[in-house]
């Protein structure tokens, strides 16, 4: 399976959340591979802790490949690569965790034929080899989202389930933007049917990750005054009228990862140890994930609203 993590704006929380989610898979026993195809500015090598794996395979990463400048993609194992000492110790159990890094030096380009038709190979190599390829996407109606769209609607490709998730933060600007992004009018919704995907099979794969949530009602804000806690609740009920309003309710909504200062100082990868051991981590956060990692193929939770 395909699945592809998009934002209209950057800071929603898009590549941290996508990288806990493709942990959680392989933690659970699925071979799993992230793209990171964040073209202008990639940072799943940071959230993996393999910066300096990333740096050995220069010229050798996603752009290259998709320059037509190399035959193949350079991978990454993360267990094996990884700076971070929890991560070396790959669980019993768990499935394989590979990283294709993007270039840092880099950014977008305009896509060609020659660009899709390469896309088009890899992604049917990584849907067949691996259980899920989880593709990172630059922020907004980027280049990288056209071409994944193109290369999505190639005959060879129709029959490969392919979902989207669209991460927006819950605020005004960030939940309008989000709606945009795909039911806009070159949203990826109109992108897709120009490009000859159908328009209802393209709508029921997409659903909405809210990140960065603040729960009013959490211990994180029992301190606040009683006027700031009125203000709170109103503010979290406008949004979710707005988010309805939108067409990205309750009904199209994947998942909410709460807001959790681990991540807002840090991008990382949350493991058990954070939240068991040094208790740095709060374990709603890590149940969100797992939650939310279980969702992205369990038919249930997709299809129309």
């Amino acid at each position: 399976m395909l699945i592809f993590a998009a934002s209209d704006k950057g800071g929603a929380c898009r590549s941290v959340t996508s990288a806990n989610l493709a942990y959680h898979r392989a933690l659970a026993g699925d071979d799993v591979c992230y793209l990171d195809f964040d073209f202008g500015s990639p940072t799943a090598s940071a959230v993996f802790d393999v910066a300096d794996a990333r740096r050995a395979v220069e010229d050798r990463d996603l752009h290259s490949y998709l320059m037509g400048e190399v035959g193949e993609p350079e991978r990454i194992d993360v267990w094996a690569r990884t700076e971070h000492q929890v991560l070396r110790d790959r669980p019993p159990g768990a499935g394989r965790l590979v990283l294709m890094p993007g270039d840092v030096s880099g950014g977008e380009f305009a896509t060609t034929g020659d660009h899709v038709r390469l896309c088009a190979d890899l992604l049917m190599k990584l849907h067949y080899e691996f259980d899920l390829a989880v593709v990172d996407l630059s922020a907004g109606r980027s280049y990288a989202v056209d071409m994944v769209l193109e290369a999505t609607a190639q005959p060879e490709m129709r029959e490969i389930t392919a979902r989207w998730l669209v991460f927006h933060r819950w605020t005004r600007q960030h939940v309008a933007a989000a709606a945009g992004l795909v039911f806009g009018e070159r949203g990826i919704v109109a992108a897709g049917v120009q490009r000859g995907h159908d328009e209802e099979t393209l709508r029921s794969a997409v659903r909405f990750v809210r990140a960065a949530v603040p729960d009013p009602a959490s211990p994180l804000w029992s301190q606040v005054s009683p006027a700031q806690a009125a203000w709170l609740h109103r503010a979290d009920d406008d949004l979710r009228h707005l988010a309805s309003a939108l067409g990205i309710g309750c009904g199209q909504i994947l998942g909410s990862i709460p807001l959790e200062p681990v991540l807002q100082w840090r991008e990382q990868l949350i493991t058990e140890e954070d939240v068991l051991v040094s208790q740095i981590a709060n374990r709603e956060t890590w149940e969100a994930f797992s939650r939310l990692a279980d969702r992205l193929t369990d038919d249930k939770y997709w299809g129309p609203a």
